[in-house]
């Protein structure tokens, strides 16, 4: 089975008395066009979304509970697969904004909310953040609702 569109978004979308299948995504993945995965049966499912079509169900690239595929019996939806996470908590916008910029100079995707800022998790970065006198705490979790950190480039000279 080829999905080529989102049909809408659990729990929006009228599953009814049909039974909810689950395609679990890796966080990573959230923003692919193109993916093959199998369903909780067992089943493989390819995701092929062209940008035009995700556009026009507003959001751009998968999101926890977007409906790919339904019949008279099932609905199948994506969902964000468990990950390990580091989570820190702060106390103020002068420890958010230390945080932040630790985490932006090493182009991680985070969420940030009110208190605290979760990303996934990786051993350099837990004990980075631990050094400079943040207290991370390592979590399971889904990583959903986050920015994208997108790299960039130190290229070109000042004179340009």
């Amino acid at each position: 089975m080829v999905v080529k569109e989102i049909l809408g978004r659990l729990p929006a979308y009228p599953a009814g008395a049909r039974k909810v299948e689950k395609v679990y995504l890796e966080w990573f993945e959230l923003e692919k066009k193109r993916l093959r995965k199998t369903l909780e049966s067992g089943e493989e499912i390819g995701i092929c979304l062209d940008a035009s079509d995700a556009h026009s169900h507003s959001h751009a690239h998968l999101h926890e509970g977007d409906v790919l595929y339904a019949d008279e019996e099932r609905v199948i939806a994506a969902a964000v697969a468990p990950c390990e996470l580091t989570v820190v908590e702060v106390t103020g916008m002068t420890e958010m904004g230390r945080l932040c910029f630790e985490l932006g100079n090493r182009h991680l995707s985070l969420k940030i909310e009110e208190n605290r800022v979760t990303i996934p998790y990786d051993a350099p970065t837990f004990h980075y953040l631990d050094k400079m006198g943040f207290c991370p705490e390592k979590v399971e979790g889904s990583f959903t609702h986050f920015t994208v950190c997108h790299g960039h480039s130190h290229t070109g000279s000042a004179q340009e």
